[in-house]
């Protein structure tokens, strides 16, 4: 129904356009999402004409081929509170639309306090089956509950199964009746931890089909590939051509002279639209000042993905970051999604795809590593590393300006991606953080995510892109990480030895090390830096140097079926001859033997890694018995990937400089040369020869072998994650009742700092102690606060630049009597000033412990971090604090008690006896809970917190008040925008 005054009214709150988002849709392909608007109706018109009679019958349950001059005013005039429409758009066209109406407990329309609505939907054919009306449920909920709105109401046919099946499969609590002939849906559209994994799985989904479409198109168009040799785009055209690419190739450019009909042998044209044929990809090589051209072009004609390798964007100054937001706009408008622009490129390594569509000119051998970088130049050393050292990929991604495009979506990709066992990642930012971490934290879960991050110290972040400013330091953000399961290295030599070790090895299952070889100096080398790495290295197997490759076998073969140990690092130099010369051309020969012992050896697998010292021949006989590509299953031919191009050669004629792919044969003489090798990381150690990788120096095997040890444990123990607990003497609500009233109406948005009793009364709320502190600004009034608690007593300075500053003696503890307080209140105005400057307190004695401090912050890029170390100047001028995101669960509790530097002093260090770690673990857990529960609460530090044997002590505590950031994770999907 719709009132009168309905009809005239105009819209009472000014357009929402925070509601405008980018989605990618099931297929990979994207969407706008917009308010309707009055200027829309046109757009409604046409897109109604292009609905099915079916697909009518459903939205109004009876005939209704045209809408009217009131329909049409209806469905485009809202007032984006009691009445809003949404619309998916692709080239600015309606492809679906949502609407939504406030309605009473009698089903008559309604303003506030009412707080439910009646929702339809309406998809254009061409469109079903692509999400779009889970997306758009998604995002008319999110609206919905910014206007109050709690619950929908739908009614749907029985017969419109696919309708039912959006309402039903979004996770909401619902209510489901038949009335009259229909079906009666009632949802609640308070997010469940249900509809929240509904929405991200859909994410995953879209997100990594996106990229498929990419990685495996089967067409592809070179937009600007040169009339003459030389330039990117011909670069580009012959790098796809001598990779063997399985698809079809064409060339575009404008300026090609009449009658050109191909341009090294593949079809030229002078327009997308003159291809006459599907294209999925188009690589664009122009100017800038052409690509809006290029990109009208390939959108208009059904082009899927952009790869623009066009420099001119935001790395050239603010004319070029409103250059690149404009691309990104109109190739979203096109449903497009764009590696770049000044990209270098992608690669994708799989047999039945074989695609370089990138500036490099060596197809990497096909391997199991998924590379990732958003800087050209490191993805060049980055790809020429990995092909010195034997190691092949799976894909590669060089995303230049990351203008849409990133490692986020790079990581949806590799989750399931068959084809991919290590994920490796050069990173200079995170745009969104939090669902970096996410994603890491499950990738991580089934598959190593290493990564190393540049501008650490500098702040940088990739031109034209918006990324969150975090206020924590670099350390914190590395620990972050760890507790997500990401592998954290610091340079892109530490990045290639991780991921060969991981690729090729399988995972240690503990951090005992043998070490064993021909060198007793380089053994203890090695022995020194597994204990730098925090491993348990045994003493060193010293074979002398008068050992023989069958030494070696034996010796391998021994620790491999050794119990007392988990992996094993051989170690070896050149043989000395009889005669005094060095034989150091015996490599091959050591590479057969360490195979040998390898593959001999009954499960479970043990990770080996071998350490040489100018051994000529070993590396590279490694690196040439066993590559990264993965051998064929002997089963027969797995169905061709969705997207994979029309029939073609399955590989292309390999380019002049690019070196023959390495022998399947235990010790054959060709391959790439390099420093170590890698296999595929589910594959057994010695399957294929053995997969040994090696390095030439004891410190980066041991690195590497450290990393794989901790991610082993990490994987272990995300198998069984830990817990959130819960309080029966939590008094949520009333801590939302304190907090609301101490922000008011009219908050200052940096917040409010509570005093000393309401921060108490707050912390108390969840349990939280903090012991009384009373103020004593003269020597009589410390007396009576002393009094009041009970000697003995400790008098403490409470001004600022005395605060938790026992090194300038503003602190005197165990005052017994009335005449020691008195005496050292004087004292302490003599030394460090009047009363009104120090600002004295008294507080009651404790028992003594060990000094702690608690903290919790929300930063802007990462949310809401709890932290933990030792109180004191030490512990602040080394950084020796532990961090955990929030919540926490009991397992992160224990984890940031023991895992900084100075536990030890916790658990009875030199004989002290041991602290409370227990009920240090729970406050930790009852803190994080409030920062959970309340996110008002921004920032909360307790210091000091005295662990004692029994028990422990709050002796100050600070509470800081805000409004929250918002949650860019809990939100509806949508793409990052400019």
């Amino acid at each position: 129904m719709q009132s009168a005054s309905e009809q005239t009214a105009q819209p009472e709150h000014a357009y929402p356009d925070h509601w405008e988002a980018d989605v990618v849709l099931r297929d990979g392909g994207t969407a706008r999402i917009r308010p309707i608007t009055a200027d829309d109706a046109d757009r409604l018109v046409s897109f109604y004409e292009q609905v099915s009679d079916e697909s009518k019958y459903y939205r109004f349950f009876a005939p209704y081929p045209r809408l009217s001059a009131k329909d049409v005013h209806r469905f485009t005039h809202h007032d984006f509170v009691d009445r809003v429409g949404l619309a998916a758009t692709i080239g600015g066209e309606f492809i679906a639309t949502v609407r939504y109406d406030r309605i009473n407990a009698q089903g008559l329309p309604a303003s506030a306090p009412a707080d439910e609505a009646e929702v339809a939907f309406l998809v254009q054919d061409a469109h079903q089956g692509r999400g779009v009306a889970s997306a758009l449920l998604e995002h008319i909920a999110a609206v919905a509950r910014e206007r109050d709105i709690r619950r929908f109401a739908a009614e749907v046919l029985p017969a419109n199964t696919k309708m039912i099946k959006v309402f039903t499969d979004a996770g909401y609590t619902q209510k489901r009746s038949f009335e009259d002939g229909s079906v009666r849906l009632h949802l609640d559209l308070e997010p469940t931890d249900r509809s929240l994994a509904v929405q991200r799985a859909r994410e995953q989904r879209a997100e990594a089909r996106s990229v498929q479409r990419l990685l495996a198109p089967r067409s592809v168009a070179v937009i600007g590939a040169g009339r003459t040799p030389g330039g990117v785009g011909r670069t580009v055209l012959r790098n796809l051509l001598d990779a063997g690419y399985t698809g079809r190739t064409y060339a575009v450019n404008r300026a090609l002279a009449e009658g050109t009909a191909s341009l090294d042998g593949v079809p030229a044209f002078r327009s997308v639209g003159a291809i006459g044929e599907p294209v999925d990809l188009a690589v664009v090589a122009v100017p800038a000042e052409r690509v809006p051209e290029a990109v009208a072009d390939c959108g208009e004609h059904g082009v899927r993905g952009l790869v623009v390798l066009s420099a001119g964007y935001a790395e050239s100054g603010a004319e070029g970051r409103e250059r690149q937001r404009e691309l990104v706009r109109q190739a979203r408008s096109y449903g497009m999604r764009i590696i770049g622009p000044n990209a270098f490129g992608i690669i994708n390594t799989t047999s039945g795809v074989r695609l370089n569509a990138s500036l490099a000119p060596q197809m990497p051998t096909a391997g199991r590593i998924g590379l990732f970088t958003q800087s050209g130049a490191i993805g060049i050393a980055l790809l020429a590393g990995l092909h010195r050292r034997g190691a092949g990929l799976s894909s590669f991604i060089s995303a230049g300006n990351r203008a849409d495009v990133s490692g986020n979506d790079l990581l949806q990709h590799w989750y399931d991606d068959p084809e991919t066992d290590v994920v490796l990642l050069y990173l200079e930012s995170i745009g969104n953080p939090r669902k970096f971490t996410r994603l890491a934290r499950r990738t991580a879960a089934v598959k190593p995510v290493v990564v190393v991050k540049g501008a650490r110290h500098s702040g940088s972040a990739p031109p034209g892109h918006r990324v969150p400013v975090t206020r924590i330091p670099h350390a914190t953000v590395s620990a972050l990480l760890r507790q997500a399961g990401v592998i954290r290295v610091d340079t892109v030599t530490e990045l290639v030895d991780a991921g060969l070790l991981l690729a090729g090895q399988p995972l240690p299952a503990g951090p005992r090390i043998a070490i064993l070889g021909n060198s007793e100096s380089l053994g203890l080398l090695t022995y020194d830096a597994c204990l730098t790495e925090g491993l348990r290295p045994l003493r060193p197997l010293d074979l002398t140097t008068g050992a023989s490759p069958a030494d070696f076998r034996a010796a391998l073969a021994a620790a491999l079926v050794d119990d007392a140990c988990d992996a094993v690092v051989v170690t070896a130099i050149p043989w000395v001859g009889e005669n005094g010369a060095v034989e150091s051309g015996d490599g091959e020969a050591l590479a057969a033997f360490l195979r040998e012992a390898v593959a001999s050896t009954p499960p479970p697998a043990k990770p080996v890694v071998v350490v040489h010292v100018e051994m000529g021949g070993l590396a590279e006989a490694l690196s040439a018995a066993t590559s990264t590509r993965p051998t064929p299953p002997p089963a027969p031919p797995a169905p061709a990937r969705p997207g994979l191009g029309a029939p073609g050669p399955t590989s292309g004629p390999a380019p002049a400089s690019t070196p023959a792919e390495p022998s399947d044969q235990a010790g054959a003489p060709g391959g790439a040369r390099g420093e170590s090798e890698l296999g595929r990381s589910e594959a057994a150690p010695g399957a294929g020869g053995g997969n040994i990788p090696a390095y030439p120096a004891a410190e980066r095997a041991v690195r590497a072998l450290a990393e794989a040890v901790r991610y082993g444990q990490w994987r272990r123990q995300a198998a069984e994650p830990g817990r959130v607990p819960e309080y029966d003497d939590i008094d949520e609500g009333g801590a939302a009742d304190q907090i609301e009233r101490s922000l008011g109406e009219d908050v200052d948005a940096r917040g409010v700092t509570l005093g000393a009793d309401a921060a108490g009364e707050l912390l108390a709320r969840y349990g939280i102690t903090v012991l009384p502190t009373l103020p004593a600004p003269s020597p009589d009034s410390a007396v009576t606060a002393a009094a009041r608690l009970g000697y003995p007593v400790a008098l403490k300075t409470t001004a600022p630049h005395l605060r938790h500053r026992p090194d300038l003696g503003g602190v005197r503890l165990d005052l017994a009597t009335e005449e020691q307080l008195r005496t050292a209140y004087a004292e302490l105005t003599d030394t460090l000033g009047k009363p009104e400057e120090l600002q004295p307190v008294v507080q009651a004695m404790v028992p003594r412990g060990v000094d702690t401090v608690v903290r919790s912050a929300i930063d802007p890029a990462v949310g809401a971090v709890l932290s933990f170390g030792l109180a004191g100047a030490a512990s602040e001028l080394l950084g020796d604090m532990s961090h955990r995101l929030v919540p926490a669960t009991d397992r992160d509790a224990a984890e940031l008690v023991r895992s900084i530097r100075t536990a030890p002093l916790l658990f009875g260090w030199r004989g002290s006896a041991p602290v409370d770690t227990p009920a240090l673990e729970e406050l930790l857990l009852r803190v994080s809970r409030l920062v959970d529960d309340h996110p008002e609460v921004v920032a909360i530090t307790l210091e000091p917190v005295v662990v004692a044997p029994q028990g422990l002590s709050v002796l100050g505590a600070t509470v800081r008040l805000a409004p929250p950031p918002p949650r860019t994770d809990l939100g509806p999907r949508r793409l990052p925008s400019y």
